[in-house]
């Protein structure tokens, strides 16, 4: 039944490259020689992935002092951005609370 499909068809339905009864791509030999690239890529890349930089003794705390420095550095940041301290004697300055009715 396929094949007597396939005979009166005369195609694929639909788009050739994609879907159920696509048409398969033929490899080639650029195929092949970037399939084998990639591979020896990845193998590269496990192998130095697989060597760690330092110890985990050096590892743990290393980046401390710099974190440290950068928390201060954005917590100034936010903090610049409030006004200055006021006190209750400014706020109320302007009421003259001192001066008498009689002069």
């Amino acid at each position: 039944m396929f094949l007597t499909l396939t005979l009166l068809r005369k195609g694929i339905p639909g788009k050739q490259w994609i879907g159920k009864y696509r048409r398969q791509r033929p490899v080639t030999w650029q195929m092949k020689r970037n399939m084998i690239k990639h591979l020896e890529r990845e193998a590269e890349n496990e192998y130095w992935i697989s060597r760690p930089y330092m110890t985990e003794e050096q590892e743990a705390g290393h980046a401390a002092e710099r974190r440290a420095e950068n928390w201060l550095k954005i917590k100034e940041k936010s903090f610049s951005n409030f006004p200055e301290h006021k006190s209750i004697t400014d706020h109320l300055s302007h009421l003259r609370i001192t001066k008498t009715w009689s002069n």
